[in-house]
């Protein structure tokens, strides 16, 4: 799913902002940002890093305080194990970069998620899309039944996460506002007609096609004089036995040599050229491939098939369905995102790709001698795992 259709799938928004003093460049003294006139307050910024830095599963996770990180690194520092003899020890220098590292894409991820927030329900007073309480409390009840089903396992969450009871509440509304925004988007995209059915099936037959398949009892030699004496054994014996003793594909070796449902172009080209110019029951071989010599048989052949365009009519019609509706829901993310992102002003150093005037997104260079497992924390797109969702 791309970053644009994520946007659409938040599930958490920031309390509504009291009125603040306004601030150079248009974005009020106490916010970090401000979309179409309504501020994202600091307070509410630094709520949703502690939570973001609380999703990686450690409920007493703070977030690194620039500009120095002394407290980062110096967990990190405890953290490092000993380097192996003559690997130089990790400096204070790569800690802090480590820890700058964490906290911008902590910083980033969350201000583009509470930016998101208030997109999503600018988007739906201009959809004139609603949700009530009733709703919102219904939904809650069926998240807690779910999610929470033993007394005390909401409130433990809300502890551990970081969450309020009025980040759920709002989180949630959000949640319907999003699933009301899609429907009404969607709405009318179910609308396939034959003909369109038709012209579909017919330039992609091949879709609705089973090719022919063949069943094979098959004995792998690295040798071809190893394979003379496993055909030998099969003239003389069973085909089972003999690709017990000689053969050297473990797979079908161990099924007696059956190796079933083989269509064309499945094999190497030798053996699959031998395989379908065979007869059935016809002992054949040894063939010369990359992989040694084979010997095989043929015990049965499934013909090919084709579905007919009134058997295949269901499936086309929910993949063409599938298509507009996703379709509408590319080309609608893409005028959202574009329409808010230039009503989205950021302060400096909170500009992220949800700005206007966003730089273009450069990678994240790694840290020498980081450890993979302390790779910076990601801040969630959504909830974590056990917050309401659907």
């Amino acid at each position: 799913m791309t970053r644009l259709l994520r946007i659409l799938t938040v599930l958490a928004l920031v309390a509504a902002p009291a009125f603040l003093l306004a601030a150079c460049g248009g974005v009020p003294g106490n916010a970090v940002a401000e979309v179409d006139g309504e501020a994202i307050e600091k307070s509410s910024f630094d709520h949703w890093m502690t939570v973001a830095a609380r999703s990686g599963g450690q409920p007493g996770a703070s977030v690194p305080k620039p500009p120095d990180y002394e407290a980062c690194v110096t967990a990190l520092r405890k953290q490092q194990p000993k380097p192996a003899k003559g690997q130089p020890k990790v400096g204070d220098a790569q800690l802090k970069t480590q820890c700058k590292q964490q906290y911008e894409s902590l910083r980033d991820q969350v201000v583009q998620l509470l930016a998101s927030f208030q997109w999503i329900e600018g988007e739906a007073e201009e959809m004139d899309i609603t949700v009530s309480d009733k709703e919102v409390d219904k939904r809650i009840a069926e998240i807690k039944k779910q999610q929470f089903p033993k007394k005390g396992d909401f409130e433990k969450f809300l502890k551990d996460s970081g969450y309020t009871q009025e980040d759920i509440e709002v989180q949630t509304r959000t949640e319907l506002l999003t699933n009301k925004i899609r429907d009404k988007v969607t709405k009318g995209k179910d609308k396939v007609t034959d003909a369109e059915i038709r012209s579909y099936y017919e330039k992609n037959k091949q879709r609705f096609a089973q090719p022919e398949r063949r069943d094979l009892r098959v004995i792998l030699t690295k040798t071809k004089a190893r394979a003379e004496e496993a055909r030998k054994a099969v003239d003389s014996g069973s085909f089972s036995a003999a690709a017990k003793r000689f053969s050297i594909d473990q797979a079908s070796k161990a099924q007696g040599g059956k190796l079933p449902g083989v269509a064309k172009g499945q094999q190497e080209k030798a053996l699959d050229d031998a395989v379908f110019a065979a007869e059935k029951g016809e002992l054949s071989g040894p063939i010369k491939t990359q992989f040694g010599y084979y010997i095989f048989d043929v015990t049965k052949v499934t013909p090919a098939t084709q579905q007919s365009l009134q058997e295949s009519q269901a499936t086309i019609k929910q993949l063409l369905v599938s298509q507009k509706q996703q379709k509408a829901v590319e080309t609608f993310a893409k005028d959202f995102q574009e329409k808010w992102q230039e009503k989205t002003e950021c302060r400096e150093g909170y500009v992220t790709q949800s700005c206007k005037g966003a730089p273009k997104p450069t990678p994240t260079p790694a840290v020498p001698g980081q450890d993979p497992s302390q790779a910076p924390q990601q801040a969630p797109q959504q909830a974590p795992q056990q917050a309401p969702q659907e």
